[in-house]
């Protein structure tokens, strides 16, 4: 989109009231798409994985029976993208991708059938990616039911305040998802205030689906808040070095991530109907490989870590460090053959390794569990991202009563890894072909994003 020539004008105008009306209405059913959707996804969970095993006649869920739900879902994720429109949404190895545009409502069904075979199955990676494109998609849709020829700039917007609500579902915080779909897009200016409102508009108003109003709704919220962490004091000076550590630390292992799920990615497309099924076994491999190192269940590998990463905080202390450090050798290897092949987002499951990280480094003299979490996430996710204040948020939002407390250190970690992470990764190379003699520049084109500050 380029900024129109006079922002304040439009924003005046009767088409922007009406754009904010029409926000306000799809905010509502994109948030109950949104939260029956992670509910569905949620349910099947534990159901194919809890459920089915006991409704078979095993005591409990036996060793081997993440193979069957992981080749499944890469066939059905390969079938998606291979013949759906949409191609099931955009690849995660390639980050955290807002700008290229909602999908058509023909794109939906692909996309759907992608990400709940990916997130229902087992596979590592998280819902944050397709939330943004249902919401993004239904918005779409809205405006093309209510008028077929809107100009492109409204689809956009309505689209935009679509993902807005979708994503504030799963956040459990219309600021929240605001701050993270702001800094992805690179929106700023006068744009930046025209998309806002009717997000937020949108957001807001889903949100009382779940919150309630009166005594009409009250579904309950997603929450990412973790309660009764131990109370943690002032930040120290060895605490500040490991904030310094940390940032440093979590660099190679998220660039190794990312590099092996790009890897892996071009091979895997080539043969797409067997590689996505063998992606899928491989990931099944490592699951069952630290069960059975460990006695801990396999869902401690599978999934994106978004529903475990509360209890596994709070029962920290059950783990060893050998099976902490198997934990995340085996996560990080399934992450990023996830990245590969499947199709979801790559948020979640950073949190979970970097949270993973901070506890075997809460070991060590020095560094509390509760700041020892907090940066570990903070400095994973903003190299799997690139979204440094959205990573501080998320790294503090997650520890409840303590976020204050430990944000500055978390602040420290997460800019040493950005920093070196963009330091160490090599700059994306554009030709541009020079302007004819005489040619004005464009005027309201906007610079493409890259991962460079």
């Amino acid at each position: 989109m380029t900024t129109p020539s006079d922002p304040l004008a439009l924003l005046r105008s009767r088409s922007y009231v009406a754009l904010l009306v029409l926000a306000a209405i799809i905010g509502v059913p994109v948030s109950a798409a949104a939260y029956f959707f992670l509910a569905l996804v949620s349910k099947m969970q534990g159901w194919i994985f809890t459920d089915l095993p006991k409704a078979l006649g095993f005591h409990a869920e036996p060793l081997w029976w993440p193979v069957p739900p992981l080749a499944l879902a890469g066939l059905l994720v390969a079938v998606a993208i291979r013949y759906l429109p949409g191609k099931g949404g955009h690849s995660p190895a390639d980050g955290f991708k807002v700008g290229a545009g909602p999908p058509a409502p023909i794109e939906l069904p692909g996309i759907v059938l992608a990400a709940f075979a990916t997130l229902c199955l087992g596979v590592v990676l998280g819902p944050e990616a397709p939330m943004i494109a249902l919401g993004g998609g239904l918005g779409v849709l809205a405006v093309r039911l209510v008028k077929r020829d809107a100009p492109p700039r409204t689809g956009t917007v309505v689209a935009a305040a679509g993902s807005f609500a979708a994503i504030s579902t799963l956040l459990g915080s219309p600021l929240l998802g605001a701050f993270l779909l702001m800094e992805a897009s690179g929106l700023g200016g006068a744009m930046l205030e025209l998309v806002l409102v009717p997000g937020l508009l949108a957001a807001g108003v889903g949100s009382l689906v779940f919150t309630g109003l009166d005594a009409w709704t009250g579904l309950g919220t997603f929450s990412l808040a973790i309660p009764n962490l131990p109370h943690v004091g002032s930040p120290t000076g060895a605490e500040f070095l490991w904030a310094l550590a940390i940032g440093v630390m979590a660099v190679p292992l998220g660039s190794g991530i990312r590099w092996l799920g790009l890897f892996m990615r071009p091979y895997v497309e080539r043969w797409m109907l067997l590689a996505t099924p063998a992606v899928g076994l491989a990931v099944a491999g490592l699951a069952i490989a630290f069960a059975a190192g460990t006695g801990k269940s396999s869902s401690e590998v599978l999934f994106s870590g978004q529903s475990a990463l509360g209890p596994f905080i709070s029962n920290s202390a059950s783990y060893t460090v050998g099976a902490l450090l198997l934990l995340l050798v085996c996560k990080g290897l399934a992450y990023a053959a996830s990245l590969s092949s499947f199709r979801g987002g790559p948020t979640f499951p950073a949190m979970f390794l970097g949270a993973v990280g901070g506890v075997a480094l809460s070991h060590l003299p020095g560094l509390p569990l509760v700041y020892g979490v907090a940066m570990g996430i903070g400095a994973m996710t903003v190299v799997m991202l690139r979204l440094p204040l959205t990573s501080v948020l998320l790294a503090t939002l997650l520890l409840s009563s303590d976020g204050l407390q430990v944000m500055p250190l978390a602040i420290v970690a997460v800019a040493v890894a950005y920093v070196t992470s963009a330091r160490l990764t090599p700059s994306p190379r554009t030709e541009t072909p020079p302007a004819a003699p005489g040619t004005p520049a464009q005027v309201g084109s906007t610079p493409e994003r890259t991962a460079e500050p």
